[in-house]
């Protein structure tokens, strides 16, 4: 008698184990990610190496009084408003990922305070993060092989998703 209650409590364990491993998971997409909301720029830090070795950084973007946003669409076309803390309009690009959703290219122009006075900061940019609320890119010189007597520049962005209006 005691071993047909464990049998077909064993035997009900295994349909309940079957059953919940066949359930959909909701699973998010990068491009869905990427398109919620617009991305308010929360944070510029700026790293300078030679080779590995770590030589200085620095934190930009500290006393912008105006906000910058990063809005990507789900039609692969993105905006960017206020690149560099210059008030200005919103830059629209086109966007798209890596295969290996990785990488992303924005081939979005924005003024800048250099001596050109635009560039492409987000042409190929590394995504170290992506969740639900923060999106942290990473810029410059990232590539993953470099001389070791190399001056390399990496300018991280760190962004905070910002509640749809």
């Amino acid at each position: 008698m005691k071993i047909k209650y464990l049998l077909l409590l064993f035997t009900g364990l295994m349909i309940a184990i079957v059953i919940n491993s066949c359930k959909k998971q909701n699973q998010v997409t990068i491009q869905t990610l990427f398109t919620g909301s617009s991305w308010q720029l929360a944070s510029v830090l700026v790293t300078h190496y030679v080779g590995s070795t770590q030589l200085s950084t620095d934190t930009l973007n500290t006393k912008c009084n105006l906000t910058q946003l990063f809005t990507f669409n789900s039609n692969n076309t993105c905006t960017y408003t206020n690149f560099d803390c210059i008030q200005q309009s919103p830059a629209s690009a086109q966007w798209s990922l890596s295969s290996d959703e990785v990488t992303l290219f924005a081939d979005v122009v924005c003024k800048d305070t250099t001596a050109v006075g635009s560039s492409m900061p987000f042409a190929n940019a590394e995504i170290t993060n992506l969740g639900n609320y923060s999106l942290v890119l990473l810029t410059g010189d990232i590539a993953t092989n470099y001389s070791l007597t190399a001056k390399r520049r990496i300018v991280q962005y760190g962004f905070v998703r910002v509640k749809s209006q």
